[in-house]
């Protein structure tokens, strides 16, 4: 055992004369004393030799040789990695740093945005509902009972039957729940994604998202729901931007009419976009009719309200000149990555 002890004893000499420069020398090192071949293991498989009533005390020496080798170690490491880090002082520093890739919204929530906060200035709040609705808050309270032809217009995914669960087909469905639970006046916008079992094409998928809103008040006139529906136009697409009302069928409002502005991409030449009519649908709105106010207990000769509901892909389209609705769901970075420096 003394033997032993003495050939430790050189060992840790060796290592503490040990010097080293390069990266390379501190792996060698590491090798020779503490690689699995390396001398603190040939070392430590003398403890076999050893008499039993000697190897707790040359237990103890083993276990001090293998932590010298190691803290040895790691002072040579940290040696050389120092003299590396000095080398970055020959280095260019005025050089450009690397560049690292900048995330961005998703165009449709950039645009959902800015649409949250022009109606915000004008006072209306956000109101939210689940996605997965019963067929009297998507339908019946919007004027839409069962065997209803304008229920066509709006084929949707059910979800079972008795009593009726679908994956709701606009954000109408969000108004009801809030004329349920709130009492006139009444300013919301009802942004979401919605559902209609459509043919997926460039102009048409089976999910989409809205922004719908809803204004209950006394004295609210057609003149206020054409002004505030100037102003969004006007906030969002630039003040050039002209605009049309068409009259049009909802069964939930009446008088109903469907918005038309000039087309933003051909500049009102005609386009495929706008069908080469220089015009683009973007919305229908109408005052409320007065079944859907009676059926939440809201007294129509007293109040009178506005609605209106757009599709954010089609607005996107318009603002981005986007021509196919499926890039906005295929996750392609190519089309994403257009948008970093959008607000």
């Amino acid at each position: 055992m003394e033997q032993i002890v003495q050939q430790i004893e050189q060992y840790k000499q060796e290592m503490q004369a040990f010097e080293a420069t390069t990266p390379a020398q501190v792996e060698a090192f590491r090798i020779k004393y503490l690689g699995t071949k390396g001398l603190v293991k040939t070392v430590m498989g003398e403890m076999k030799n050893v008499p039993n009533e000697q190897k707790k005390v040359f237990g103890q020496i083993l276990n001090e040789f293998k932590e010298f080798a190691e803290a040895r170690y790691t002072a040579l490491k940290e040696q050389t990695e120092g003299v590396a880090a000095g080398g970055d002082q020959q280095r260019d520093i005025t050089l450009p740093g690397e560049v690292f890739p900048v995330g961005t919204r998703h165009p449709l929530n950039i645009v959902r945005n800015q649409i949250v906060s022009i109606f915000g200035r004008l006072g209306f709040a956000v109101a939210e509902g689940p996605e997965i609705e019963d067929d009297w808050h998507n339908f019946g309270a919007m004027n839409l009972p069962e065997d209803h032809p304008a229920r066509d217009m709006q084929d949707t995914f059910y979800i079972s039957q008795n009593p009726d669960w679908l994956l709701r087909t606009h954000t109408s469905s969000v108004q009801a729940r809030v004329m349920e639970t709130q009492k006139p006046p009444i300013r919301v916008i009802c942004p979401g994604r919605v559902y209609r079992n459509e043919t997926i094409s460039a102009r048409a998928h089976c999910f989409f998202h809205q922004v719908e809103g809803l204004y209950i008040d006394e004295n609210v006139s057609f003149a206020d729901l054409k002004q505030t529906l100037y102003f969004f136009v006007q906030e969002l697409f630039g003040k050039h931007v002209k605009v049309r009302f068409r009259p049009s069928y909802f069964p939930f409002t009446e008088p109903s009419a469907e918005m038309d502005i000039s087309c933003q991409i051909c500049g009102g030449d005609g386009c495929n976009i706008c069908k080469h009519t220089g015009w683009v649908e973007i919305l229908g709105s109408g005052m409320v009719h007065p079944k859907v106010l009676e059926n939440f207990g809201i007294d129509s000769n007293k109040y009178t309200g506005f609605a209106f509901g757009m599709g954010i892909e089609r607005i996107t389209q318009l603002k981005y000149q986007v021509n196919d609705l499926r890039l906005y769901s295929q996750n392609d970075v190519r089309f994403l990555k257009q948008f970093t420096g959008a607000v």
